[in-house]
């Protein structure tokens, strides 16, 4: 038995004849919610019956039933005189905090809750009858309380019911949705409906249902209200609430969330650029790894085919990405966004490191966080992941030079120092770079340096490629500048290096950057916030 003095919500159902039935009526109230498959509310029926024929003169007695059907055998079987009210839909079930039926709660006049029993207990019963008989004045009801037992617990309220609870949150007044919520005719095919909307990238989506939207947000703490982020290019407010709308049509579980949050403050930075990475004719994408702990507690895939298919947590966590840049920012193919061809990336490209069969800082720790801590790192890549197949290199120094001949190629053999690249590492390939001693993150950095650098004169642009310095530009350079060569990259911080994959396999894979730098893109990190 449980007292206090909070004003309970006001309602009106109908009762059994169908009439309305309203609370509060300036008088006392006895409610009892119940259900007919119940059998401790079936115990207590005779009681509640003998309540009203005790005190319905003096105080309302209420019986709230969860099922239509099941409210007419209640009074069939008991022949109740007292009002039995139908909340089928259970919205005052949910209202009132019901987790257990029956549930009784006794209010004074202004609606305001005086006590609240759950189940039964015969004492606890019983004494409330001899109160209110003695604050009525009036005979106690009849009732033999030695043919009942002493207690008996109650059984879960249908509001509580994990298929019902999210819609019933949904469609409270004190629901955490506030978006636009978009009508469709019974007969329209709600798949349809979606693709004529043009908020899929051409694949079916998961509707967002209140329901399904109340469940994703918890899996976050934040308020569903607040903005996280500005997406381009229309500028729309990333609500939490919107972010959870995206991870819904994904087809994420609510654990994904908070690494989709996370991923769209990243890329909504000036740093990131997002309205450029995506209006570009490259067909630039965001690219996310993520890395701590979370992986493994939101089951994301770090080994094998983990750049590719057959994980739900990679998969649509990266595609409820694309789906907020879309719906939220406005971002779509003939809109702004511009590729020539575009690429799968578009769709998702969202994966883990495996940290554990890295010899090396993972990549969050090299980017200034703690190991404990999970992230989730944003790279803008055009292409990928391309594929490096070598199966026979023997030591560090010639994998990572066939690492380097490999990446020479990002873009174009005669494009140097314009991008960044991923280099994606396998587990053999970790080994052959380890099997002579320690072989560093900065000595791979330093060989695909050395292995990619070519002289100036060989990157003219001349008859066989237009690719490649003007002749104009090269006859300006000083002559020091003409006779030197020139690396890939621009500086080993370009190479970004994580490990993924298989560990049966020498097949490492890259993937190539955009333009690197505040004219096109830097690579960002997040702290997920669980």
């Amino acid at each position: 038995m449980s007292k206090a003095h909070n004003l309970l919500p006001a309602f009106s159902l109908k009762n059994n004849i169908g009439e309305d039935i309203s609370f509060p009526n300036n008088r006392q109230s006895l409610i009892c919610f119940v259900k007919e498959d119940c059998p401790t509310c079936k115990t207590v029926m005779p009681i509640l019956e003998a309540c009203y024929k005790a005190f319905g003169d003096s105080i309302d007695v209420h019986l709230v039933g969860q099922t239509h059907a099941g409210n007419l055998q209640l009074v069939k079987q008991f022949n109740l005189s007292a009002p039995m009210l139908d909340d089928s839909s259970l919205k005052v079930s949910f209202a009132y905090d019901v987790e257990i039926v029956p549930t009784l709660i006794r209010s004074d006049q202004e609606g305001r809750e005086i006590e609240r029993q759950e189940g039964f207990v015969r004492e606890d019963w019983q004494n409330l009858c001899t109160t209110l008989s003695n604050d009525l004045g009036l005979p106690a009801p009849e009732v033999d309380w030695e043919q009942f037992p002493e207690w008996r617990p109650g059984c879960g309220s249908l509001s509580v019911d994990p298929l019902i609870a999210d819609r019933l949150q949904a469609e409270a007044e004190n629901s955490p949705l506030r978006a636009r919520k978009i009508e469709i005719a019974a007969a329209d095919d709600e798949f349809e409906f979606m693709f004529d909307q043009g908020f899929t990238d051409g694949l079916p989506l998961v509707p967002p249902t209140p329901e399904r939207v109340v469940r994703m947000l918890t899996g976050t703490r934040r308020d569903s209200q607040e903005v996280v982020a500005i997406v381009p290019p229309n500028m729309g407010d990333a609500t939490i609430e919107k972010i959870a709308i995206n991870a819904v049509m994904a087809g994420c579980k609510p654990e994904y969330l908070p690494v989709v949050i996370a991923a769209l403050e990243a890329v909504c930075t000036d740093e990131f650029n997002i309205h450029g990475v995506m209006a570009t004719t490259m067909g630039a994408s965001p690219v996310m790894v993520v890395n701590g702990p979370i992986r493994e507690r939101i089951g994301m895939n770090m080994k094998l085919s983990a750049l590719g298919q057959g994980s739900r947590a990679n998969a649509t966590t990266g595609r409820a990405l694309r789906l907020a840049i879309r719906n939220i920012g406005g971002a779509k193919p003939g809109g702004t966004e511009r590729p020539t061809l575009g690429n799968p990336m578009k769709f998702t490209m969202c994966f883990a490191e495996w940290e554990e069969r890295s010899p090396w800082d993972p990549l969050h720790v090299e980017r200034g966080f703690k190991k404990e801590d999970s992230t989730v790192t944003l790279l803008c890549m055009t292409s990928g992941p391309t594929l490096i197949v070598d199966q026979t290199s023997l030591t560090a120094p010639q994998l990572a030079g066939s690492f380097g001949l490999a990446l020479a190629n990002v873009h174009h053999p005669k494009a140097y120092m314009g991008s960044d690249a991923l280099l994606v590492i396998c587990p053999e390939h970790i080994d052959t770079l380890l099997k002579d001693g320690h072989y560093s993150k900065e000595d791979v950095r330093n060989r695909i340096l050395e292995v990619s650098k070519r002289p100036v004169k060989e990157l003219l642009a001349d008859e066989l490629s237009g690719v490649g310095i003007p002749a104009d530009r090269f006859a300006a350079m000083p002559e020091e500048m003409q006779e030197a060569s020139l690396a890939k990259f621009r500086s080993p911080a370009d190479i970004h290096i994580v490990v993924a994959g298989s560990d049966a396999g020498k097949f490492s894979g890259a993937f190539h950057g955009w333009v690197t730098g505040p004219m096109g893109s830097i690579v960002v990190t997040r702290k997920i916030e669980e």
